[in-house]
C-alpha cells in the first residue's frame, strides 16, 4: 500500500516549520541535543531543498528530476548558499554571528519556500512532486531503485553522523596563555617608570589559560641590571648581564578557559604586585617570568648574572618594565 500526499506539498509545509522550530531554540542558546538534531537539516538540508522543489515542482519528467537526484542536490547548494549567505553578511553591519546567519538563512528559506508552493499550485495535478510511503514490500523491478536510495541514505547518514561528531566533541583550537601587565588605573600606559630608592609601586599582573588542561603558573620577578653592546665578531647587539636580583614569586593554578570572540574581554586572574627597589640605577629592567611548572625560589639569595640568561630563555612567558631608581 502507498500513502501519497497529493493535496500539499507536505515536505516544503515541513521543511518551513522545521525553520521555525529551530530558530527560536538557537537564538535562545538552548544547548544539547535536540539544537544539534533540528540544527544540522537546517543549515545542510533544507535551504537547498526548498531551492530545488521551487526549480523542479514537478516528479520525473522531461521537466523534473528523480527523488535521488533531488536529495543529493539539496546537500550540495545547501553546502553552496549558506556560505553565501555568509558572504553577503560580511559586508552589512550585522557582520558573520550566529543571529544574523539564522534569520538570513530563515528568511531564504521562507522566501523560497513561499516560491515553491506557489510553483507547485501552478503545476499540473498530475505532474506535480509529490511524497509518497511505501507500506508493502518493493516488487522485484524496483530492487535496484531501492538499494540505491539505501546506498544513498546510508551515506547521508555517515556524513551527518561524522559532522555530529566534530560539532559534539570538543574541538581543541590554538594553545595560548595571556601574560600581561597593567598599571593600578588598569591601563597599558602609565607604569611607575621613576622612582627612588624605598619608594612602593604596583603593577597588576594579568594570566589567561587557554591552555585546555589546568595549568600551575609560577611568576618570578627579577631586577636585572644590563647593559647593551654592539659585538664587533657577530656585528649584532648583545645583552650582558652585570646583575640579576631575585625579587618576588606568585603561583596559583588555573583552570582553562575558552575564547569567546563575540563576548566581552575579561580577566582570569589578577594580582596588584607591590614592589620598592633598594638599588639605583638608570634603566634597570624589572623582569616578569612566566613557567607552567612550579618554581622554588626559596634557594635564590645570590646575584644570578651568570644563569639569568638561561631562565630567561626557559620561561614560557616574559613581559618586563624599565625603571629609574634614584
Amino acid at each position: 500500500m502507498r500513502i501519497r500526499f497529493e493535496k500539499y506539498p507536505i515536505d516544503i509545509l515541513l521543511s518551513i516549520t522545521w525553520s521555525m522550530i529551530i530558530l527560536p531554540i538557537a537564538t535562545l542558546n538552548i544547548e544539547g541535543t535536540v539544537r544539534i538534531i533540528l540544527g544540522l537539516p537546517f543549515i545542510l538540508f533544507i535551504p537547498g531543498y526548498v531551492l530545488i522543489f521551487a526549480l523542479f515542482p514537478t516528479r520525473i519528467t522531461d521537466k523534473g528530476i528523480d527523488s535521488i537526484e533531488r536529495i543529493a542536490l539539496s546537500f550540495g547548494l545547501s553546502i553552496a548558499i549558506v556560505p553565501l549567505i555568509g558572504l553577503g553578511l560580511n559586508y552589512t553591519p550585522w557582520g558573520i554571528r550566529l543571529q544574523p546567519i539564522l534569520l538570513s538563512v530563515f528568511i531564504f528559506i521562507i522566501g523560497v519556500g513561499s516560491i515553491a508552493i506557489y510553483r507547485w499550485t501552478k503545476t499540473d495535478t498530475s505532474e506535480r512532486f509529490t511524497i509518497a510511503l511505501d507500506v508493502a514490500l518493493p516488487k522485484a523491478e524496483q530492487r535496484i531503485d531501492k538499494a540505491l536510495t539505501l546506498m544513498l541514505g546510508a551515506a547521508i547518514i555517515i556524513a551527518i553522523t561524522s559532522l555530529t561528531y566534530v560539532i559534539v566533541v570538543p574541538k581543541t583550537g590554538e594553545k595560548f596563555t595571556e601574560f600581561y601587565l597593567l598599571s593600578t588605573e588598569r591601563r597599558a600606559d602609565d607604569y611607575p617608570t621613576n622612582l627612588t630608592v624605598g619608594e612602593e609601586a604596583s603593577v597588576i599582573i594579568g594570566i589567561v589559560n587557554h591552555e585546555y588542561r589546568p595549568i600551575t603558573y609560577t611568576v618570578e620577578v627579577w631586577l636585572i641590571n644590563q647593559t647593551i653592546v654592539y659585538s664587533n665578531s657577530t656585528q649584532n647587539n648583545e645583552t650582558l648581564y652585570n646583575h640579576a636580583w631575585f625579587m618576588n614569586s606568585v603561583t596559583v593554578m588555573l583552570n582553562h578557559t575558552s575564547v569567546d570572540i563575540e563576548a566581552a574581554w575579561e580577566p582570569q586572574w589578577e594580582y596588584n604586585y607591590t614592589f620598592n627597589i633598594s638599588q639605583k640605577g638608570k634603566d634597570l629592567k624589572l623582569e616578569f617570568l612566566l613557567f607552567t611548572t612550579p618554581k622554588d625560589a626559596s634557594n635564590y639569595t645570590i646575584d644570578y648574572k651568570d644563569s639569568i640568561a638561561e631562565k630567561i630563555t626557559d620561561a614560557y612567558r616574559e613581559t618586563h618594565l624599565f625603571v629609574t631608581v634614584s
